[in-house]
């Protein structure tokens, strides 16, 4: 198979302490990339591991030069500012994200490499026959759901790493700064075309997803208050029926103190107390939630790196000096 004027892929994949996995990605991406005979980079980027990642890496992109590029990150940034890195060190017309946990087959790229051909700027990829747990499917669903109610672009499955981008898209999310960024939803708010084609799921080959409880819950806080400010209209909505309320509540109990005398009134109290902690609990929420899009105000402020890249290796020289060329660190 070949693309549109055997324009050069780039294949983009964040690693976090894969090296159990990495021999046999590196294999099979190869193998893909001698399939559909276009011109292809892998773009390898270490996230901070503390595992033999970095030094696979860095062995098989001094193995292929130029064909493989290593890029190694100071410590862990998270798995969006690991890919925004690669988006920044790509050369390809088209570019393809995918996981290093071998979930998403790289078989599965050919099917993406078509759509794009057919016009699509952005093809995002639905998961079938999904092999994680049914917490993490049902988590799944729910933030597809938020997601295409807050961004109004019908697409099934943001999840899913196996992506495929034309270089404008790539050049207008590389030109947005701001540090929480959800790669998926971004790309899709920038793209005139996006599509979506159908892929396998695989099993985990080795080691257990890097994605626990608490980092699935950061994630959907930072999804949220990334792309929508729903959920501080929505408090507003709570916050003004609970006044409401809460006015309504008075009279009654100023009618029935007025009918039933003093004693009836002194009996009141803890039910006073009950709404009124539950009035507490929810102003607290509320200022919670806007502290988290004050947070995430004051980091963009701060204008700090999204991420520093230590080293590239792969190309025709490593550099271990990225800051002369702003090319290499992206803003936040």
């Amino acid at each position: 198979m070949k693309t549109v004027s055997n324009e050069l892929v780039s294949f983009v994949v964040p690693v976090f302490n894969e090296e159990a996995n990495l021999p046999e990605l590196i294999r099979r991406c190869l193998l893909v990339a001698d399939a559909i005979e276009n011109p292809v980079e892998l773009i390898l980027v270490d996230d901070g591991s503390t595992d033999a990642s970095r030094a696979l890496i860095t062995a098989a992109a001094r193995e292929n030069p130029g064909r493989i590029i290593g890029i190694l990150l100071n410590r862990n940034y998270g798995q969006h500012s690991a890919v925004m890195a690669g988006f920044a060190e790509s050369c390809g017309e088209i570019v393809v994200t995918l996981d290093a946990d071998l979930q998403n087959p790289p078989e599965e790229i050919p099917k993406l490499l078509a759509m794009i051909d057919d016009g699509c700027d952005v093809v995002g990829s639905v998961r079938q026959s999904r092999r994680d747990s049914r917490f993490r499917r049902f988590f799944s669903r729910l933030v597809n759901a938020l997601v295409r109610k807050a961004t109004g672009v019908p697409m099934r499955d943001y999840g899913c790493m196996l992506r495929a981008y034309r270089r404008s898209v790539i050049k207008a999310v590389l030109r947005c700064h701001e540090r929480s960024t959800f790669i998926p939803v971004l790309a899709n708010s920038l793209a005139s075309r996006p599509g979506e084609v159908e892929v396998e799921h695989a099993r985990r080959v080795a080691d257990e997803s890097k994605y626990n409880l608490w980092k699935l819950v950061n994630l959907q806080f930072d999804l949220l208050t990334s792309m929508t400010t729903g959920p501080l209209r929505l408090m507003t909505f709570v916050g003004g029926g609970l006044a409401v309320l809460g006015f309504a509540f008075a009279v009654l109990i100023l009618v029935l103190r007025l009918v039933y005398g003093p004693e009836w009134a002194a009996q009141g109290v803890f039910t006073i107390f009950a709404v009124l902690f539950i009035f507490l609990g929810i102003q607290l929420a509320g200022m919670g939630l806007l502290g988290e899009y004050i947070g995430r105000i004051y980091q963009d402020v701060r204008a700090r790196p999204r991420y520093f890249i230590e080293t590239v290796v792969g190309r025709e020289t490593d550099r271990s000096d990225p800051e002369a060329d702003k090319h290499y660190v992206a803003t936040g």
